[in-house]
């Protein structure tokens, strides 16, 4: 009974993993498979939960039909609705499953470490501490994800899991699990990060296999947590009392210090094993909906903001004038003609024929639509670029982080130091909008930057209610948002709506949740926003 309850239970709070591979007493007795393991290494479960995570939040769903065009790093040909705010429903609400099941897995992993009708076995793949800590650090990864997009939400602490307000993955005690406050989950993140931090044993090992961000690596993980914690109190500054104090404390237990830090989830070279955004592009049924967008094509060639050409448009955009078939048997030579890189104008009134044709517009790179491009979780530049902005928009912490970015993205050197050599100078817009440009590989965290800052402002962005230019004819549209819920946003949403099942499945939580918003609108500013 308790595995047909949690998976009855899966459209409320996810899935556990180890519930979804092991059986009730009664029937292991009656159904026992030999060909099954009765014992799933942790490795494996870790593996699986980092892989699931990149899958479904870097894919051509939640990522690039949300984050990505809306913060204009991307546009769409052929469905447009999604770049003007009318996202599917069942977007969010499959995010909101597959967040969770991530979640639980490294839950369980947990659970498994601390048994000790389990841990003795587990100790063959890792020190049990460090096993315990990297799986701190990766739920405290994935519930950041779930309470930036949608704000208060079910949450489930290591380190409070007595706390009646975290109810999250535990099907039996909470069916219908109550929404902790924002307020709440991000003071009990910096803490569960602080606790990984400290619980780790650099010295001994992490993972002896399955990890594909840091390889084992615990002193990678270390930093990796003060990093994170760097971030998520940098966020909140201004609104969470004790956020300074982690700022500080973060950085002297030791953050990032060069791109050897950087923490990125490897692919394969496989279709099982590609980067989920080629694998929208390649595997399966391909979906080649997805575009650089002219806004951020615009801002790399030094046609707003004051940068000038920036080279990383290369890393970014191929030239026009491809078939997809060539793009692929024959690849193409970067252009200095930059008549050649257009991108797919943002928030087109409908589907139009011309940029429906491939041959007219910019596919993305081959470095950003390869197998084996690893997802940027958080790096280096970021960190630099946090340091600018609490040393008063430092200078020298700026240009470190464009040119570590630049680095990472293997631009070359003489290129990387004429752009930098020509920064302007420091400043909340100039740092900020750098910034974004980096964030291209992680555009969530855009969305996130934007909500927290306003930057990039409507010097780069193209703004609901603003005119644009369609650049093959000169033409001029307006960016008219369509309705999305029960309202037409005058912004870039400020959040994504709850999943549908929460209101009829779990709905006096969920209307508790919605009465801290004011209501389930993309339009409500969540918790860290200015």
């Amino acid at each position: 009974m308790k595995n047909i309850k949690a998976i009855l239970l899966s459209s409320v709070i996810g899935i556990s993993t180890m519930s979804m591979i092991s059986c009730t007493k009664d029937l292991a007795e009656i159904n026992k498979n030999p060909n099954a393991p009765e014992q799933v290494p942790s490795y494996t479960v870790f593996n699986g939960a980092n892989r699931y995570l990149m899958n479904f939040t870097r894919d051509g769903w939640w990522m690039a039909r949300m984050s990505m065009p809306w913060m204009q790093y991307s546009a769409q040909n052929n469905y447009v609705e999604e770049d003007k705010y009318q996202y599917r429903d069942a977007q969010t609400s499959n995010g909101w499953v597959y967040l969770y099941r991530s979640a639980n897995s490294y839950k369980d992993i947990i659970l498994m470490c601390e048994n000790p009708e389990t841990s003795s076995a587990m100790m063959a793949y890792g020190d049990l501490d460090n096993q315990i800590a990297i799986s701190r650090i990766m739920l405290a990864y994935t519930f950041d994800n779930l309470v930036t997009h949608f704000g208060p939400v079910p949450y489930w602490s290591y380190g409070e899991r007595e706390n009646p307000k975290f109810q999250a993955l535990n099907v039996e005690e909470y069916p219908l699990a109550a929404y902790a406050t924002e307020e709440e989950i991000y003071a009990d993140l910096l803490k569960e990060l602080k606790a990984a931090a400290a619980q780790i044993k650099v010295n001994e090992s992490g993972f002896t296999d399955g990890d594909n961000i840091y390889g084992g690596d615990a002193a990678k993980w270390k930093k990796f947590a003060n990093s994170l914690r760097l971030r998520i109190a940098n966020r909140i500054k201004h609104k969470f009392s004790g956020a300074n104090a982690e700022i500080q404390d973060a950085i002297a237990s030791g953050v990032f210090t060069s791109n050897a830090d950087n923490a990125i989830h490897a692919f394969g070279a496989t279709d099982v094993e590609g980067n989920p955004l080629w694998q929208t592009f390649y595997a399966g049924t391909p979906r080649t909906d997805f575009w650089p967008g002219r806004t951020f094509v615009r801002l790399l060639k030094g046609e707003t903001s004051n940068f000038g050409f920036d080279p990383r448009l290369y890393k970014v955009a191929a030239p026009k004038g491809l078939t997809f078939l060539a793009y692929n048997a024959t690849g193409y030579t970067n252009s200095t003609n930059m008549d050649d890189y257009i991108g797919v104008p943002n928030a087109l009134p409908r589907v139009e024929t011309y940029y429906q044709a491939a041959t007219n517009i910019n596919f993305f790179s081959k470095e950003v639509l390869s197998a084996t491009r690893g997802e940027v979780l958080m790096e280096y530049s970021e960190v630099l670029f946090i340091l600018s902005e609490i040393n008063n928009w430092s200078q020298t912490h700026y240009v470190n982080a464009v040119r570590a970015n630049m680095e990472r993205l293997n631009v070359p050197a003489a290129s990387i130091n004429t752009f930098v050599a020509n920064l302007p100078a420091a400043n909340a817009k100039n740092v900020l909008t750098q910034k974004y440009v980096t964030l291209f590989s992680n555009p969530d965290e855009g969305w996130n930057e934007y909500r927290r800052t306003g930057y990039p402002d409507t010097d780069v962005l193209l703004m609901p209610g603003e005119t644009a230019v369609r650049p093959h004819d000169g033409s001029t549209y307006v960016f008219t948002p369509l309705q999305s819920g029960n309202v037409v946003a005058t912004d870039i949403p400020a959040r994504v709506r709850y999943p549908v099942t929460q209101q009829t499945l779990n709905g006096v939580n969920w209307k508790a949740a919605v009465g801290l918003l004011g209501a389930d609108e993309i339009d409500k500013k969540l918790y860290f926003a200015r």
